[in-house]
């Protein structure tokens, strides 16, 4: 069980591979914006089955949460539509490791800071000098 989940994430992590090449395909054919909704309309969809059939949590309160929690979809489809749009300019690759870079340096500042309920996780040297490979890498990977 302690690798569940880990394994888990690894086969996310591969399914966002996969989601930015079709969802870059769908916006050259009908849109970036329209290829995005379609997109997160049928994600929606999808866990509004998902909802039907296995929640068990407390849907109503959501007028109880801090309403910056609420952002979480915005950010989503921001996501997506990026992803839809710099898909096809610089393919899967490219696009997936500047978010990857992206995704590290934002999270080790809210791991520093405690952002949004985060336990706090100084950043020291050596997540600095990895932030720093991380920026070579992605330097390295796009240059021609």
């Amino acid at each position: 069980m302690k690798l569940f989940f880990p394994l888990l994430a690894l086969i996310a992590g591969m399914t966002v591979a996969i989601q930015g090449q079709i969802n870059g395909g769908l916006g050259k054919k009908i849109g970036v914006i329209e290829g995005a909704f379609i997109s997160f309309a049928l994600g929606t969809l999808f866990l509004l089955l998902v909802l039907i059939f296995f929640g068990n949590g407390q849907i109503t309160s959501i007028s109880t949460v801090p309403k910056w929690q609420l952002l979480g979809g915005i950010l989503g489809a921001f996501f997506i539509l990026v992803q839809v749009l710099v898909v096809p300019k610089i393919g899967v690759s490219t696009t997936l490791l500047a978010v990857i870079v992206g995704q590290i340096i934002l999270s080790v500042v809210i791991d520093h800071f405690g952002l949004f309920g985060a336990e706090r996780n100084p950043v020291d040297v050596n997540k600095l000098a990895a932030v720093f490979l991380m920026f070579i890498a992605l330097f390295l990977y796009t240059k021609k």
